[in-house]
């Protein structure tokens, strides 16, 4: 499902040139649960962020199902964001204005889908995350868990073959994070490909391959 071949990247911040990533190679099949994993500053983020199609690499191959990026028009990228990948963040990154029904809804009314193919989506998403109740609240209004539910409920709403999790428990407490991450592999249970970003060892520990990443450089744990 994703291929990197010797992908780079590298930033230039002030005089001082940073590689985020440095010929970084790796695969990732259809149906895993991935956890990259490294301290801040790794790279973890620069490969999310090629890896759903959010920025793009200086050099190397990215191949998603079978097509290089390189391929693909601007107007197919933004599609495959929409349709093909799910977002989760650390901030969860609701809008305060909205309730949890809105917030779910948005990406649908971005792939024009009838009211009614929304509703009964965000319906089936929130019943999925335990928040069929809460559906009428706003984030100030729920707590830091109920949030990120919202948040993952969102991301599978379009029906995305790959969710993109980066640091999803990093804002929780641990018991809080214990029940996300129990949801994940309830997911993943279910045949979801899910890649999560974690700087936690013991978070990274749950999933079923870890891929470790330092100073740019990618490379599988045993």
């Amino acid at each position: 499902m994703i291929i990197f071949q010797d992908v780079c990247k590298t930033y230039q911040i002030g005089t001082e040139v940073v590689r985020a990533l440095d010929h970084a190679s790796l695969h990732i099949g259809q149906g895993e649960f991935v956890a990259i994993i490294g301290p801040s500053g790794s790279g973890k983020s620069t490969l999310m962020n090629i890896m759903g199609c959010l920025d793009m690499a200086d050099s190397g191959v990215y191949e998603l199902d079978g097509q290089t990026i390189e391929q693909y028009s601007e107007g197919e990228l933004a599609r495959i964001r929409n349709h093909k990948i799910g977002f989760i963040f650390q901030n969860f990154n609701l809008l305060s204005k909205m309730t949890a029904f809105e917030n779910v809804e948005l990406p649908l009314i971005y792939q024009r889908l009838s009211p009614s193919e929304r509703r009964a989506r965000v319906e089936e998403v929130l019943a999925l995350v335990e928040l069929t109740d809460r559906k009428k609240h706003k984030p100030t209004e729920l707590s830091g868990g109920q949030q990120q539910r919202v948040a993952i409920a969102r991301a599978l709403a379009t029906k995305p073959s790959l969710l993109l999790a980066d640091e999803p428990t990093g804002n929780l407490d641990s018991k809080t994070g214990k029940e996300i991450m129990a949801l994940f592999k309830r997911l993943h249970a279910e045949g979801n490909t899910i890649v999560l970003i974690t700087h936690d060892q013991a978070v990274a520990d749950q999933a079923n391959r870890r891929i470790r990443i330092s100073d740019g450089r990618v490379q599988e744990v045993a």
